[in-house]
């Protein structure tokens, strides 16, 4: 997500707040509210996918490796 984007829901988020919004503008920020849901899913997924367990015994475990790398 841009950082046009992440100015815009701030943007609509005052708005609402001082004023109100317009049923587009409703709709606009509730698409925007979602793609930024989004990023952060996907943000979050990489990272977890990329952490590695020492277990006790020595060995590496790679918790993508292990549970799938699941991307929903």
């Amino acid at each position: 997500m841009n950082q046009l984007k992440l100015q815009r829901i701030n943007e609509l988020a005052r708005r609402a707040k001082a004023e109100g919004l317009t049923e587009a503008e409703r709709e606009e920020q509730a698409a925007l509210r979602q793609e930024y849901i989004e990023a952060v899913r996907m943000n979050l997924r990489g990272q977890l996918n990329n952490i590695d367990i020492v277990n006790a015994d020595g060995t590496v475990e790679n918790l993508g490796e292990k549970y799938g790398k699941k991307g929903h």
